[in-house]
């Protein structure tokens, strides 16, 4: 089977060279002249781990293809992915327009009876939407549209598109079907279930799917808040919570609130869409309100404990003014230069307002977050970014940043203030080393305390 995959963002390009290393002949298309010259050279527009051997073994073996002739593409494939981005429109709806366009130029270019596979996220009815497109523009056309929605995590789309806990596949007639089962054939060989559903449903599926797991983010983001103002622990909290088996240890370990490319934008969109449907998701609009809320929260935390740290705070008011404060991380979360919708856009530019020089580091999101944070200062190492500090603010949990030798960093910091979103360290070492160190759900604590307990 000859595939073509429409679209060379993150979960196209992803999907393209995964199904060519699996063993098809892929076409990727694109229309930015600039991105697939660079493909072709072997250079990948964004940083994903394992991406680029991936690529390369497909291009070695004469596989794997990049081109922005759309309509040839399209007449030689057997499949045809529509992996284009649903971006969120300014009324908060999915923006659909790069999918209908797709369609069109699909419907112009179809030879033979070809399956169209929708693997982009997009709302209930869009599969029958872009049935209706397609036979519009050509009566005659022989074909299939199927629901086949992407889970991919950003920083391990490899290993997960390779290794899938389930395939999820919305079909409308056995054909369609026999095709799927075909194309991934390896996966079921390999104990993987595919769940045959209905376009609706499927289309639903990737929409509840984020939507749950934003609110378990959510949620214990919530609690470690609680835990913050009762004296509680949130990773005991957390241990105890992930050991019951009806709830599960995943995406349960606090941090700066969700962000990147799906759970902001796909909870959102299917609030509207159930709104739309005279169906509210009323838990759905709740976690979309407590992550913003909470991201916000977290920008007058800091100022409250610096000024705590720091003993600056008089009649109230808390003055960030001058204050250099390292900021280490500005990915959403480690492993990827995404931006999107990351703590670091909103809480930097809250702190820049009260008056905080900002300088961040981030090993791989440095140019990304400039486009998001136009006179962002940034350092080309985590010693550069500390030296003279008064305060260092962890954001995301790379792991050059879990190896962090803090006694060589605090003598060249201004004040020993270290504010973890990532709770990477354990608070009594930071506090042993003479850092004023606050992390979430975790009691803060200090030298001082520490010299205390040991009398």
């Amino acid at each position: 089977m000859k595939i073509t995959v429409i679209g060379t963002g993150y979960v196209g390009l992803v999907t393209g060279v995964c199904l060519c290393d699996i063993g098809f002949d892929v076409t990727c298309v694109d229309v930015d002249d600039k991105k697939i010259d660079n493909l072709n050279l072997g250079e990948i527009p964004i940083y994903e781990p394992g991406l680029g051997k991936v690529l390369a073994r497909g291009q070695e073996r004469g596989q794997l293809h990049f081109t922005t002739d759309l309509p040839v593409s399209v007449a030689q494939a057997d499949i045809v992915f529509i992996a284009v981005g649903t971006p969120q429109g300014d009324d908060g709806r999915s923006d659909l327009s790069y999918v209908e366009t797709a369609a069109r130029q699909i419907a112009c270019s179809l030879e033979g009876q070809t399956l169209i596979i929708v693997k982009s996220t997009v709302p209930v009815g869009t599969c029958t939407r872009i049935e209706r497109i397609i036979a519009r523009q050509n009566p005659d056309a022989e074909f299939s549209v199927v629901s086949n929605p992407e889970f991919l995590r950003e920083g391990s789309a490899v290993r997960d598109f390779k290794r899938p806990d389930r395939i999820v596949v919305g079909v409308r007639d056995a054909q369609a079907r026999a095709t799927m089962e075909q194309l991934y054939a390896s996966f079921t060989d390999d104990g993987v279930a595919i769940v045959f559903t209905t376009l609706e449903t499927s289309e639903l599926i990737k929409y509840s799917a984020n939507a749950f797991l934003a609110t378990k983010v959510a949620f214990i983001n919530e609690m470690a808040n609680l835990c913050d103002s009762v004296g509680a622990d949130v990773e005991a909290l957390s241990e105890a919570l992930g050991l019951d088996e009806r709830i599960g240890k995943a995406f349960l370990k606090p941090g700066p609130g969700y962000g990147g490319s799906c759970f902001p934008k796909d909870t959102l969109a299917l609030t509207i869409q159930a709104q739309e449907a005279d169906c509210p998701v009323h838990i759905v609009e709740s976690v979309v309100a407590s992550n913003s809320f909470h991201i916000r929260r977290l920008g007058k935390r800091i100022a409250e404990f610096c000024a705590r740290s720091w003993h600056d705070q008089c009649n109230g008011n808390i003055d960030l003014s001058g204050k250099k404060i390292a900021v280490l991380g500005l990915a959403f979360k480690a492993n990827t230069d995404d931006i999107r919708s990351a703590a670091s856009t909103v809480i930097i530019p809250l702190l820049q307002k009260q008056g905080a020089n900002i300088v961040a580091y981030d090993p791989q999101a440095m140019e990304t977050a400039k486009t998001a944070i136009p006179d962002l200062e940034t350092a080309a190492s985590v010693i550069a970014a500390t030296r003279d500090a008064d305060a260092v603010l962890m954001l995301t949990e790379w792991e050059e940043f879990r190896d962090i030798d803090w006694a060589s960093l605090v003598p060249a910091m201004r004040s020993p203030v270290v504010i973890d979103f990532r709770n990477l360290y354990n608070r009594y070492k930071m506090a042993e080393q003479g850092i004023d160190y606050y992390s979430l759900g975790r009691p803060a604590i200090n030298g001082e305390q520490i010299a205390a307990q040991s009398g």
